[in-house]
């Protein structure tokens, strides 16, 4: 369990449910919702598992981290990569055999961009790594759509979007807090190597990007007003937090940043998925 990262897992679950619901235009068959949550649930534990296995020696340095189970010696690393492979590859089956083929693959496309560029190169060399290895991690609404539609369309690339200018600030949040132990790891995490402003002014701009693009799927998915008083809310106040950040570039500051993008992931995309059940038009 603790090398998958569960609680990593289930914020990815958090936006391929609701996906799925607008791609369906109501509630999928529930055996579809199983059998793609199973998949997704196995995929990104795979890949989390195969982090731990490359990174553990970096884990070893920071305090956030090392107490994983590769550090700690509880799993030897041979184990571990060996559990990884195997749970990616039953995803790989899973998904290809309950779901459809273009769902596996986005899923397996996932992991390899992960680990291979993500974890083995940008995360040790590049003060953007999270910036473009965070494509990753915006992976489940595309395999949400598909699961449904068998196809991808505008909706769920806009949907990519969201979550791809959504991971910088939402990370460099937590980065902040932790920037010490980046500097320790000689990770060049964005906060460990520039000034906290300067994160901050990153944080606001990646964050108006996202709000802008919420609004964007408004026309793209024909949501209803529920999605659309919802996306401009949690973009305004989503806003306000980075903004304050940069006021007042605390690492507690910080943290609530962090906590508050979490919240705003969930409730956008269940008002997402709400919006489905509560057919309120934004032009009557």
């Amino acid at each position: 369990m603790a090398l998958t990262k569960p609680r990593i897992i289930e914020l990815l679950l958090v936006t391929t449910v609701p996906t799925m619901v607008v791609a369906a235009g109501g509630m999928p068959s529930l055996w579809l919702v199983v059998a793609t949550v199973v998949g997704g649930t196995l995929a990104a534990g795979g890949a989390n598992a195969i982090n731990m296995v490359v990174d553990r020696d970096i884990d070893a340095l920071m305090e956030r981290t090392k107490n994983r189970p590769l550090v700690t010696g509880e799993m030897s690393a041979r184990s571990a990569l060996i559990f990884a492979l195997a749970i990616e590859g039953l995803a790989f089956v899973w998904l290809w055999q309950f779901v459809n083929l273009l769902s596996a693959v986005l899923a397996l496309a996932a992991c390899a961009f992960y680990v291979g560029v993500y974890t083995l190169w940008l995360k040790r060399t590049s003060r953007q790594n999270i910036v473009i290895g965070g494509a990753a991690g915006a992976v489940p609404v595309l395999i949400g759509w598909s699961s449904v539609t068998n196809t991808l369309d505008w909706a769920p690339v806009v949907l990519f979007g969201v979550i791809f200018f959504w991971t910088p600030p939402h990370f460099w949040a937590l980065a902040i807090r932790y920037r010490d132990d980046y500097s320790a790891a000689s990770v060049p995490m964005l906060p460990s190597v520039t000034s906290l402003r300067s994160t901050a002014v990153q944080m606001v701009l990646y964050t108006l990007v996202v709000w802008a693009l919420t609004l964007v799927f408004v026309p793209v998915a024909s949501m209803g007003l529920v999605y659309t008083a919802a996306a401009v809310l949690l973009g305004a106040v989503f806003t306000a937090k980075t903004v304050g950040l940069l006021r007042d570039p605390a690492p507690g500051r910080a943290m609530s940043v962090f906590t508050w993008s979490i919240t705003y992931v969930t409730l956008l995309f269940g008002a997402m998925a709400l919006d489905q059940f509560v057919p309120l038009e934004v032009w009557p």
